[in-house]
């Protein structure tokens, strides 16, 4: 698993996949993906990586813990 840096999109779809996550789903003006009662929305597509500061603030939405998505 990375570390928390900068991350491609389809990246954090896979890892969140690996998480439990499933989806993204189409939904409003941002894809998002489920796992039970929590839904994360997605960044759409720019061509750009997530910067840290957006990745910890999915993660933290997301109840996955900085050691635990380095780990995985």
């Amino acid at each position: 698993m990375p570390s928390v840096k900068p991350i491609k999109r389809e990246k954090l779809i896979y890892y969140l996949k690996r998480f439990g996550f499933s989806g993204p789903f189409s939904g409003g003006k941002h894809q998002f993906m489920i796992k039970s009662d929590i839904t994360v929305r997605i960044p759409n597509p720019h061509g750009k990586d997530i910067s840290i500061d957006l990745l910890i603030r999915i993660l933290k939405h997301a109840g996955i813990k900085k050691a635990e998505w380095e780990i995985l």
